[in-house]
């Protein structure tokens, strides 16, 4: 009886739930629970997949509760998940079918208390500087006076009042001010737009360029500064044309954008001393140096106004250099007048003389000179072509009478050549091999045929005699080629006989 109680299970009264409706009444348990909740714990494992969404692990020294970020809300978060970071996270929980698990739905994070900003400040700021952001060789100097200030802050604040009041005692300048939130969720982003707007502007446009720019936001806490230590206002400022002076919260106040800036002031106040200097300094500084450049002029024309007395007393008077000069010149006068009668004289004298030699070498008296000049020259030429042509006859004479032997010896001895040659010739031609019995073969182009080889190739040959020329057949086997019936070979020469 109890083995039989054992095999065959009672039913009872339970109710049968599948996987999911389990799962789903879980769900609805675990939310109507706990649908607004605040966690405390430690980040630990932080995914970022390419959705957008990030996943999470809160730990504390006990237990795991995993979280999700969905891509909304985490462009919106203050604080950025990152693994170590002590956070209260606010959101809901939920579960997930998929994997039987729970898990909260994170709406917001916030640091778990200053020691937990402290760590993550100091950890971005070493991540920074590795990158080169607060370098001091990145630093571009001020301009001494801007004609334009560009202010970033909030334009409802004392911020703003402060650093135009300043401005307006030191130096009256052209101020634009880019409005912007300085505290919250959204004061990085607005913050770093502001900078990049700034540089954004063209030189010469409707809206004038800024030659400096000054962030500025008054004290708080370090969760109130906060936007001031993202990365998007750092390098923003790091990456800024225009030169920046930071002045985020009092004098003991720190954030990341003053290493990155150009300068960091302690308080708005001092950023906007240190934007331009006291109008009236300059005023009674140009005053000064007007008055000493005054003075050294005039001590200077006084100088050279002694210098020209001094010179003065030492030159003669201008009377009495000229006096000299006066009585030279009357002499001179004088000389010149007694002179001017025996220079024409002289002169007159001398056209005298010239026209004299004129006269007596007229052209035509020149001319007839010349023309019997020509005439005897003539002469003298006739007779010496005369005498010339004479001696060359007499020196061609012996040479007319040797020319006809000469000629007649070099043609016999150009005969005689010949003739050897001729014989030569004869000698050494094969005319006289082929009379003492011999012939000769050639080929049906003409070439010489000189082995047994060449002739079984050719098959068909010309043999010249001394005296006749026959055509050769080569014979297959010894045997004699028969003489065609119908024709005759055709002699390639005048006189050639038949096949044999």
């Amino acid at each position: 009886m109890a083995t039989d109680s054992l095999a065959e299970p009672t039913l009872g009264n339970a109710p049968e739930y599948s996987v999911s409706e389990i799962s789903g009444a879980v769900k609805r348990m675990v939310e109507d629970q706990f649908g607004h909740v605040r966690v405390r714990g430690e980040i630990g494992r932080v995914s970022r997949p390419a959705s957008g969404h990030v996943y999470l692990d809160l730990k504390d020294d006990r237990a795991v509760l995993s979280g999700v970020i969905w891509k909304g809300n985490a462009s919106r978060l203050a604080t950025q998940p990152e693994q170590g970071l002590e956070v209260i996270a606010t959101g809901r929980l939920t579960t997930f079918p998929g994997q039987s698990k729970y898990q909260i739905v994170i709406e917001s994070i916030e640091p778990a208390g200053v020691g937990a900003l402290m760590k993550l400040l100091e950890d971005r700021r070493k991540k920074l500087a590795a990158e080169g952001l607060f370098d001091a060789d990145h630093k571009k100097p001020l301009p001494f006076l801007p004609d334009v200030i560009g202010v970033v802050t909030s334009p409802s604040g004392a911020v703003i009042r402060d650093i135009l009041h300043r401005l307006r005692d030191r130096f009256p300048r052209h101020v634009l001010i880019w409005p912007t939130r300085v505290q919250g969720e959204t004061a990085a982003g607005e913050v770093a737009a502001g900078i990049k707007g700034f540089n954004a502007l063209e030189p010469g446009g409707d809206i004038p360029r800024p030659d400096l720019i000054i962030v500025a936001r008054g004290g708080g806490s370090v969760e109130d500064l906060w936007p001031f230590n993202e990365e998007v206002v750092v390098r923003a400022a790091f990456e800024s044309d225009i030169p920046l002076i930071s002045a985020v919260g009092h004098e003991t106040d720190t954030t990341l954008i003053d290493f990155a800036s150009d300068l960091r002031a302690p308080t708005p106040t001092a950023a906007a001393e240190h934007a331009v200097p006291v109008r009236a300094d300059l005023v009674a500084q140009v005053m000064d140096q007007g008055a000493r450049q005054h003075r050294a002029l005039t001590r200077r024309l006084e100088q050279a106004r002694n210098d020209v007395r001094s010179l003065a007393r030492a030159l003669p008077r201008p009377e009495r250099l000229l006096e000299i000069q006066r009585q030279r010149l009357d002499v001179a006068g004088e000389r010149l007048v007694g002179c001017r009668g025996r220079i024409f004289e002289t002169r007159r004298s001398t056209l005298a003389t010239w026209a004299g030699r004129l006269e007596a070498r007229r052209p035509q008296a020149q001319l007839a000179q010349s023309r019997k000049d020509l005439d005897a020259l003539g002469e003298r030429l006739l007779r010496r072509r005369d005498g010339a042509t004479q001696t060359a006859r007499r020196s061609l004479e012996p040479v007319a009478d040797r020319l006809p032997r000469v000629f007649a010896a070099q043609v016999d001895k150009n005969r005689k050549r010949l003739n050897q040659a001729g014989r030569l010739l004869e000698t050494l031609s094969h005319k006289s091999v082929l009379e003492r019995g011999f012939a000769l073969a050639l080929d049906g182009d003409g070439k010489l045929i000189r082995s047994g080889d060449d002739a079984h190739a050719a098959g068909r040959f010309n043999l010249e005699f001394a005296d006749a020329d026959r055509v050769a057949v080569q014979t297959l086997d010894g045997l004699p080629a028969k003489r065609p019936a119908a024709k005759k070979a055709a002699s390639t020469r005048k006189g050639q006989g038949e096949l044999f």
